[in-house]
């Protein structure tokens, strides 16, 4: 613990000493805290997830209930503090107390972190199931009313170990010890890529493990509010097999998906590939241009397992001299390219991996069960739904796509003196701020629409 009686010295101003000393008293750096729990409040989403949880302690004893502690931990990854060990000091931070319903003066301290691993740890399959569908029902609530189409976007990442926790294993691709966690992002009519789902997997997983099973639980929340809704599932070549068709035609989803090349795939697109390659080497008044090409073409393909042939977009390009083709299979209408373009969507869900792992760190999956690893992965995952619920307050404004990173740096990362009265408490922020306005904005929407 820093003693709050050491002077840090530095260099003098015009004649006078520079002293810093940690005895500012009831001070915070992230007084944007009280933005996240705004947000929590419109959605819902810890109110619910402690109610997923039921608390099997003895009550008598309770000094931290279930929604409290979700608050602090949640709130916290939120504000960039993914290691509960941080809450050694972060539980007596006035704004993450307020945030917590807990006065910054006259009330205790919030929970530390061996209280908060035994949370992590002592949630069974059942709760963490009841926590994932929690999670995905208040990301379905917030798509438009008028939502009669939506694109779910599948992918799975690697997630580094680097101990003893159970199912790590060697993954030949990403050629480390890791878990493979896999995600699943939604879509409606805004454009707005919402984290849905995640599922943590050992490292050796197959494409298979757990993805019908998430698949099934999104299909059926998504179509308990809009019963008429229109669902296409798009996914990489990672997830091109036959049981993951047979089962979107089984649930009236529509489907394009990257398929792996094969010797009949190459055959049957031979005729693109001979135009992509005369067109890459015509002959210009300079000579051979080399110029790279971009060329499209479908048929009818039928693997060997599968019952009836299906269309197959194909892309061909020539670049460097060399041809790169690419294929798709499919039932959506349009021209080749176009459902093409289409497909390439979906890589802005890497983007959102991108920001959960990076911007909320989580990969930090270091307990040794391989359940309480499932339960911090949910615990950042509803972070990161949050931190969406700010983006989406923030439409109108530059903040509206700004990264995760952005937004905690820019508007979590406030400093504030927190002053208690008899009938008050006073947050008061930088009199300099320069994004005060972005932050009146933030509150205005998110106190107007939170419950």
């Amino acid at each position: 613990m820093v003693d709050s009686q050491i002077q840090l010295a530095f260099p003098s101003v015009a004649g006078k000493d520079v002293l810093a000393r940690f005895d500012g008293g009831d001070l915070t750096s992230d007084a944007g805290v009280l933005l996240v729990e705004l947000a929590d409040r419109k959605i819902g989403l810890t109110q619910a997830l402690a109610s997923s949880a039921p608390d099997v302690r003895e009550q008598a004893k309770v000094r931290h209930t279930i929604l409290e502690m979700m608050r602090e931990r949640i709130y916290a990854i939120a504000c960039g503090y993914e290691d509960a060990n941080d809450l050694d000091t972060l539980r007596s931070d006035p704004a993450l107390k307020l945030a917590c319903e807990r006065r910054p003066q006259q009330d205790a301290e919030l929970a530390s972190q061996p209280t908060l691993s035994r949370l992590e740890n002592r949630l069974r399959p059942r709760d963490l199931l009841a926590m994932g569908s929690v999670i995905a029902q208040r990301v379905v609530a917030e798509l438009p009313e008028a939502t009669a189409c939506v694109v779910l976007d599948v992918d799975a990442t690697d997630d580094p170990c680097h101990g003893q926790q159970q199912f790590e294993l060697f993954n030949g691709f990403y050629d480390t010890h890791c878990y493979l966690p896999l995600h699943l992002y939604v879509t409606g009519p805004d454009g707005k890529q919402r984290l849905m789902a995640s599922l943590l997997r050992p490292g050796n997983a197959s494409y298979r493990t757990g993805l019908f099973g998430l698949l099934r639980r999104a299909v059926g929340i998504l179509r308990a509010r809009f019963p008429q809704l229109r669902i296409i599932l798009r996914a990489d070549a990672g997830f091109g097999y036959y049981d993951v068709l047979a089962f979107c035609e089984a649930h009236d989803v529509r489907y394009v998906l990257g398929l792996r090349a094969n010797s009949r795939l190459a055959v049957l697109s031979t005729p693109v590939q001979m135009r992509a390659a005369v067109r890459h080497g015509k002959y210009g008044f300079d000579g051979w241009t080399g110029e790279d090409s971009r060329l499209f073409d479908e048929f009818r393909y039928k693997a060997g397992s599968w019952p009836h042939a299906r269309r197959v977009i194909a892309k061909l390009e020539v670049t460097q001299g060399k041809l790169n083709p690419r294929y798709v299979v499919t039932d959506l209408v349009g021209t080749p390219e176009q459902v093409y373009d289409y497909y390439c969507l979906r890589g802005d869900c890497e983007n959102r991996i991108k920001e959960l792992k990076l911007d909320l760190s989580s990969g930090r999956t270091s307990c040794h069960k391989f359940l309480a690893n499932q339960a911090r992965l949910l615990l950042h995952t509803a972070a990161y739904v949050l931190v969406q619920a700010i983006q989406s307050a923030a439409a109108g404004t530059e903040w509206a796509t700004a990264q995760v990173g952005t937004l905690r740096l820019r508007l979590l990362k406030v400093a504030a003196r927190v002053v208690e009265s008899c009938r008050r408490i006073w947050i008061h922020l930088p009199t300099s701020y320069p994004n005060r306005g972005a932050w009146q904005h933030l509150h205005r929407r998110l106190r107007a629409e939170a419950t």
